[in-house]
C-alpha cells in the first residue's frame, strides 16, 4: 500500500489524454513506408510466361530471381547502359479473377534455363517471392482493428475512472510506513497526556471494555495553525503500530451531486476493513461548516455533512477504528457535530510555551550541527507567540544563513538573525534612501526605543535599524519580551500606545515635519484603543460594558466583530479612542522632549553604523544624563 510520503498516483480518465505512443510510431511508419513500397509496386509490370521467355531470348532480361515455384526478373531499356530503377517483370495469371492479389507461381523449365545460361543472364536463387507486398496490406488491414483495440480501452477507462470518482481519495500508511512517535512532537505535552489512552486503548482494547469503558467516537484537534496537530495524529498511529488513512475535509466535495456522500461512506468501509486503525480528516472545517451558512440551503457540501453525522451515529468505537479531525476555525462548525456520541472529545492544541519552545527547537536542531546548544535557550525566550512549524522554519533558516556565510555549524549570530528575518522580513540593502529620509527614519526608530527605555512593563529593546526589512519597512525597532505573558493591565496598554506613537512624535521634534512612515504605527495604536473601549471595558466615560459581541479569537488576534450598540453609543466610542490616542501621544511627547539631547546623539550614531542594540542605547542615554563632576581648584 503506498504512504503518506509518496505522490499520489494520477490516472488518465476520459478520451482527453494523449495517444499510447506504440500507436502513434506505428501510424507514423506506415505513412512513410507507403510511397515507397508503392513506387515498388508501381513499376512492377505483370507478363505472360511466353511474353517473359521472349524478352530473355531478346536480351532485354539481365537479372533473373528464380523461387522454387515462381520465376521474375529485371529488364533493361532496349539501347541503355545504365538499368532502371525497376520494373520486375512477373508472370501475370491466366485467369486474373482466380487470384486477385497474387501471381500465378510457375516454375521455370528447361529452355529457358538454357537460354539465360547461353546468354549470360545473372541468375538468383530467393527462398520466397512477393513477401514485401502481403505484409504490406496485412498492415493496412491490422491498422484500424488497433486502433479500435485502443479506443476501446480507453474508453473503458474512461467509464471505470467515472465510475470510481465516487470511491474514497483517502492516503492510507500501514502500520510499517508510519514512521512518527511522540518523541518527535514535543511543547503540546497535554494534549499528548489526553491522546496517550488512545494509543493505549488500540494496544489493549480489553482493558477497557472490561470495566464497560469506550473510547470517543471522535476526537477532534483544535488550535492554531502550525501547531501540530497532524503530527499528533500520525504520532497516535506510529505508537500504536495500526494503519493510518490521512483525507482532507476538501476532498470531499465535488461538483457532482451525491459524490462527496460516496466517499464517506466508502472511507468508513476501508476503515472498518482495516482495523484497528485511525481515519484522520484534516481541515474539517472544509466539510463540517455549519448547515445553511452557504448560498443554497441543500448544496453539495451540506449532503456530504449529513453522510458523516450517519455514519457516526452507526459507528461503533469498538470495531478498533479511531475518527480523528483537526480544524483551527472550530466556531464555524455545524453543532450536530460536536455533540456528544459525535465528536466526543475536543483536545486543544495551543502554541507551546517557553519550556515546551526549547523542546520543539532541539528536535529540529538535532538535524543541524549547533556551535553552541545553549542559544537555543536564549532563542525560546525570544519567539514568544512561535508555532511549531515557525520554529521549524526558523532553524531552517538560520542553517540557510550558515550555509550562505560558509560556516560548517550554525551560531548563535544566525539564529538571531533568522529571528528578526522571520519577524521582519528579509533585509534589503540594495534600497537606497534619500539622505533626508535615512534621517527620518533613524529619528523614528530611535524615538520608539527611548519611549520604550522610559516606561515601566514595556518589553526590552534588543536592536534599532535603518536597514530595510520586508515590503515596506524602512526601518525597525526589535523588541523580545523575556517571559510569556496571558494577561495585560490598562496601564500596560496604554504603554504599548505610548511606545508607537514615539516615533511620529520624533519626526515632529526633529524635523518640524511628519510623514507617512508612521502610518502602521497608527493603525495598530487605534486598534489597541478601540479594543479597550469596545471589549476590554476600560473606559471612564462608557463603563465598564462590552459593545461588540466577538466572532473569533480575542486579543488582538480576532477575525472581525459587529458591535451591538446605537450611533450615540458608537459616536461616544470614537471620541473616546481619540481621547486615549492624544494622551498617550501628550505623555510620549514629554519624554522625547526631556531627552531630545539623547534622541539626536543615538540618531546620529545609527546613521553612522546603521544597527544599534538595546544596550548600546541604554549606554549612551546614562553617559549623557550622569551629571559631571570638576576638580576643585
Amino acid at each position: 500500500m503506498p504512504s503518506l510520503d509518496e505522490p499520489p498516483k494520477q490516472r488518465r480518465a476520459g478520451l482527453a489524454g494523449p495517444p499510447p505512443t506504440w500507436l502513434i510510431v506505428a501510424i507514423v511508419g506506415v505513412l512513410l513506408s507507403y510511397p515507397i513500397v508503392a513506387a515498388y509496386f508501381a513499376n512492377q509490370a505483370e507478363v505472360t510466361y511466353s511474353d517473359f521467355k521472349r524478352a530473355v531470348k531478346e536480351d532485354r532480361v539481365v537479372e533473373v530471381r528464380v523461387a522454387s515455384d515462381a520465376i521474375s526478373g529485371v529488364m533493361y531499356k532496349p539501347g541503355s547502359a545504365v538499368p532502371p530503377i525497376k520494373p520486375d517483370l512477373k508472370i501475370k495469371p491466366v485467369d486474373p479473377n482466380l487470384v486477385p492479389f497474387r501471381s500465378i507461381r510457375v516454375s521455370p523449365d528447361e529452355e529457358l534455363l538454357k537460354t539465360l545460361e547461353s546468354q549470360n543472364v545473372r541468375v538468383i536463387g530467393v527462398e520466397a517471392s512477393d513477401w514485401t507486398g502481403s505484409l504490406f496490406f496485412l498492415a493496412l488491414l491490422a491498422l484500424p482493428l488497433i486502433f479500435l483495440f485502443s479506443m476501446g480501452r480507453r474508453m473503458k477507462d474512461a467509464q471505470s475512472g467515472f465510475m470510481a470518482i465516487g470511491k474514497s481519495k483517502a492516503k492510507i500508511a500501514v502500520e510499517t510506513d508510519v514512521k512518527t512517535t511522540f518523541k518527535d512532537v514535543a511543547g503540546v505535552d497535554e494534549a499528548k497526556a489526553e491522546l496517550q489512552e488512545v494509543v493505549d486503548y488500540l494496544r489493549y482494547p480489553m482493558k477497557y471494555e472490561r470495566l464497560g469503558g469506550r473510547m470517543p467516537k471522535g476526537i477532534l484537534l483544535v488550535g492554531p495553525p502550525g501547531t501540530g496537530k497532524t503530527l499528533l495524529a500520525k504520532a497516535i498511529a506510529g505508537e500504536a503500530g495500526v494503519p493510518f488513512f490521512f483525507i482532507s475535509g476538501s476532498e470531499f466535495v465535488e461538483m457532482f451531486v451525491g459524490v462527496g456522500a460516496s466517499r464517506v461512506r466508502d472511507l468508513f468501509e476501508q476503515a472498518r476493513k482495516k482495523a484497528p486503525c485511525i481515519v484522520f480528516i484534516d481541515e474539517l472545517d472544509a466539510l463540517g461548516r455549519a448547515r445553511g451558512s452557504g448560498p443554497m440551503a441543500h448544496e453539495e457540501r451540506e449532503q456530504t455533512l449529513n453522510q458523516l453525522l450517519v455514519e457516526l451515529d452507526g459507528f461503533d468505537s469498538r470495531s478498533g477504528v479511531i475518527l480523528m479531525a483537526a480544524t483551527n476555525r472550530p466556531e464555524i462548525l455545524d453543532p450536530a457535530l460536536l455533540r456528544a456520541g459525535r465528536f466526543d472529545r475536543n483536545v486543544l492544541v495551543d502554541r507551546p510555551e517557553r519550556i515546551g519552545r526549547r523542546a520543539i527547537l532541539a528536535i529540529h536542531a538535532q538535524k543541524v550541527p549547533m556551535e553552541d546548544p545553549t542559544a537555543l535557550d536564549e532563542l525560546a525566550a525570544m519567539t514568544p507567540g512561535f508555532a511549531g512549524a515557525d520554529l521549524a522554519n526558523l532553524i531552517n533558516e538560520a542553517a540557510l544563513l550558515a550555509v550562505r556565510r560558509g560556516r560548517e555549524t550554525v551560531g548563535r549570530d544566525e539564529l538571531l538573525e533568522a529571528v528578526e528575518r522571520v519577524i521582519a522580513g528579509l533585509e534589503k540593502k540594495n534600497r537606497t534612501l534619500m539622505p533626508k529620509e535615512r534621517e527620518t527614519v533613524a529619528h523614528h526608530e530611535v524615538g520608539h526605543a527611548l519611549v520604550a527605555l522610559s516606561l515601566p512593563g514595556v518589553d526590552p529593546v534588543r536592536k534599532i535599524s535603518i536597514i530595510p526589512r520586508g515590503i515596506a519597512a524602512l526601518g525597525y525597532t526589535l523588541q523580545v519580551p523575556t517571559e510569556d505573558r496571558f494577561l495585560m493591565t490598562q496601564r500596560e496598554l496604554e504603554n504599548k500606545i505610548a511606545v508607537l506613537l514615539g516615533g511620529r512624535i520624533a519626526e515632529e521634534l526633529v524635523t518640524g515635519e511628519i510623514s507617512t512612515g508612521a502610518s502602521d504605527d497608527i493603525q495598530k495604536a487605534t486598534d489597541i484603543a478601540r479594543r479597550m473601549v469596545t471589549e476590554y471595558g476600560m473606559s471612564q466615560t462608557l463603563g465598564r460594558a462590552s459593545y461588540q459581541r466577538d466572532q473569533g479569537p480575542t486579543f488582538m488576534g480576532g477575525k472581525g466583530a459587529r458591535g451591538d450598540h446605537s450611533e450615540e453609543t458608537a459616536r461616544e466610542i470614537d471620541v473616546e479612542i481619540r481621547d486615549i490616542i492624544d494622551q498617550q501621544y501628550q505623555r510620549a511627547r514629554e519624554i522625547l522632549r526631556s531627552r531630545e539631547g539623547v534622541l539626536r546623539s543615538a540618531a546620529k550614531v545609527l546613521l553612522e553604523r546603521e544597527t544599534i542594540t538595546g544596550e548600546e542605547l541604554i549606554a549612551l542615554a546614562q553617559s549623557q544624563t550622569k551629571p559631571t563632576v570638576r576638580a576643585a581648584g
